[in-house]
């Protein structure tokens, strides 16, 4: 079997570049993940299940999920006011990737 030569790869041209950039993070896989499981959630239920994340970092990571159309932010008109956040149906096509690393993580946890 012949091997692809390196010489003239381009990691950032990758689907798997494109992917972690879209995911990657101390906080975004855990986002989407919390999301998976229990959308929707509220920013202050999604703060508690992060524990010590600062709502600055929380809030700029919502912000990149959503520009990538990972997922949508839902403003109730109401006082006081109700935010929402779900995954997208983009962000629902994640889903299987997440599920293999969870059932990775649960086969080889020692």
């Amino acid at each position: 079997m012949h091997k692809k030569g390196i010489e003239n790869a381009d990691f950032d041209e990758t689907g798997y570049s494109y992917t972690l950039s879209l995911i990657s993070g101390k906080y975004k896989p855990v986002i989407l993940y919390c999301l998976m499981e229990y959308e929707p959630v509220r920013f202050n239920e999604m703060r508690r299940y992060l524990k010590q994340v600062a709502d600055k970092t929380l809030s700029q990571n919502l912000k990149e999920l959503e520009s990538d159309e990972l997922i949508v932010r839902k403003v109730y008109p109401q006082i006081p006011p109700k935010v929402e956040y779900s995954l997208t149906d983009r962000g629902h096509s994640l889903v299987k990737v997440l599920d293999k690393l969870c059932d990775w993580g649960n086969e080889n946890r020692k």
